[in-house]
């Protein structure tokens, strides 16, 4: 099956940071699934979450075969979800989600569909609901380590809508949509975290 390494790599260092950040939740989407290693391994070390896998249709084939040779009883089959559209795609778990996380994809996909993705998400949360993510960032117009730096140049190369983000846009952005940095968390390989939380209606 298709594997990621990095998803190997960094899966329990963020089960750490899920653990807690997650305590009061229930239910997840997920945003770029990939190729549906993450949902494997978090699914079953966190069962107080129903956990929704969900990504382009193309990948969707890739994520049900991990999740086949892994499965979970609250781990569930990925639902469509192109941020081209203008919704979050619908629970198939009876319940609104309280929680987003999503990992590598803002430093993969355009400007404008990071945009988008913070209208939806702080359209659909419920007041203390959470976005989680992870992933690299500049942080004061600075690259944090000479890695991310090539990284960068790599990413851009390949499609010049990419690039690793600055850390202060993502939290610009999502104080525009009703969204507030709680807290944040440094990872490994030069990575981080954002927590953010709902903190008014909309």
């Amino acid at each position: 099956m298709p594997f990621s390494q990095a998803c190997e790599n960094n899966k329990a260092p963020i089960l750490d940071v899920l653990q807690k950040e997650l305590q009061e939740h229930t239910y997840v989407l997920e945003v770029g699934s990939g190729t549906g290693q993450h949902s494997v391994y978090f699914a079953p070390r966190l069962p107080h979450l129903q956990w929704q896998t969900s990504d382009v249709a193309n990948n969707h084939p890739i994520i049900q075969a991990w999740q086949n040779r892994y499965p979970a009883p609250n781990l569930h089959a990925p639902v469509a979800f192109d941020l081209t559209t203008d919704s979050i795609p619908s629970s198939t778990m009876g319940k609104p989600y309280d929680a987003v996380f999503t990992a590598n994809t803002l430093h993969i996909i355009s400007w404008s569909l990071v945009q988008q993705l913070f209208i939806l998400v702080g359209d659909s949360l419920p007041i203390n609901g959470k976005l989680i993510v992870y992933g690299p960032f500049n942080e004061n117009g600075r690259y944090t380590s000479a890695s991310n730096r090539q990284f960068d140049i790599s990413l851009r190369q390949r499609d010049a809508g990419s690039g690793i983000r600055h850390k202060e846009d993502i939290i610009a952005l999502a104080n525009a949509h009703h969204l507030t940095l709680i807290t944040q968390y440094q990872m490994p390989a030069n990575n981080q975290i954002l927590v953010f939380q709902k903190v008014t209606a909309n």
